[in-house]
């Protein structure tokens, strides 16, 4: 954790113990335990509550974090997270990134977390997205959450000066990357399996999301540390997303 939060050079760990001690004051972390000299820190019923209310994460077992997390089977997905930020750039060319980000329409009650979002400035886009399965979820669920992405893309908002017309625009160039033209590139990437189920599991993603309207590509992670090329299973197309999605009912 502090490696990836922390600047380059600079040890991070003196501010994550910090941080702990901190939530530990509030009541929402505790230590359980110890991994040789260093303590582990899980949350309390009160901390997940609080994140829980914040729906600054999905709903999860009350694994909380450290041995209690590592137990429930999250550890692997949050190394190959980290994984997968290294393959794709790694510290030499990225200047910022972000995990467990929460993309939430509140009217329409939309929610849901983006694993990464790196910071990867491009004429056009600002970040990019990335979602790994680890081979934890079933293909439905996997080919809904790559479709939740086009559902938040389409969405449009009234804008306009009060007594004005006004018009519509997108939700998530309004109000989330504001930096942007074209809605940033999703990034599935595939792991947790032999790489010929993982090849099985990128057609059937390929099948399952043939038409959406943004743009989507797709690697398996050994693929991606060795350096080879990602496939694109989707295309950025807002004039097909505003076809799509209706119109929000006027002011």
């Amino acid at each position: 954790m502090a490696s990836v939060i922390t600047a380059e050079e600079s040890d991070g760990r003196s501010y994550v113990r910090r941080a702990m001690k901190e939530l530990a004051e509030l009541g929402l972390a505790e230590t359980n335990g110890k991994a040789g000299k260093h303590p582990i820190w899980n949350l309390t019923p009160a901390g997940q509550k609080a994140l829980a209310d914040g729906n600054e994460l999905p709903p999860r077992p009350k694994a909380g974090t450290g041995a209690k997390a590592v137990k429930a089977g999250f550890g692997p997905h949050g190394v190959a997270v980290t994984d997968t930020i290294l393959a794709f750039g790694g510290r030499d060319h990225l200047t910022d990134w972000q995990v467990e980000v929460n993309h939430a329409i509140k009217e329409t009650g939309l929610s849901f977390n983006t694993d990464a979002v790196l910071a990867w400035p491009t004429k056009t886009s600002e970040v990019r997205l990335f979602e790994l399965d680890n081979g934890s979820m079933s293909q439905a669920r996997l080919a809904r959450e790559v479709w939740d992405y086009e559902r938040y893309a389409g969405h449009r908002v009234w804008e306009g000066a009060r007594g004005t017309i006004g018009g519509t625009y997108p939700f998530w160039q309004r109000h989330r990357y504001t930096r942007s033209k074209t809605f940033p590139r999703l990034h599935v990437v595939l792991a947790g399996k032999a790489e010929h189920l993982l090849d099985n599991r990128l057609q059937a993603l390929a099948a399952d999301v043939k038409g959406i309207a943004v743009a989507v590509w797709v690697n398996t992670l050994p693929r991606l540390q060795r350096g080879e090329p990602w496939y694109e299973i989707g295309v950025d197309a807002p004039d097909r997303r505003r076809r799509r999605y209706p119109e929000p009912a006027g002011r």
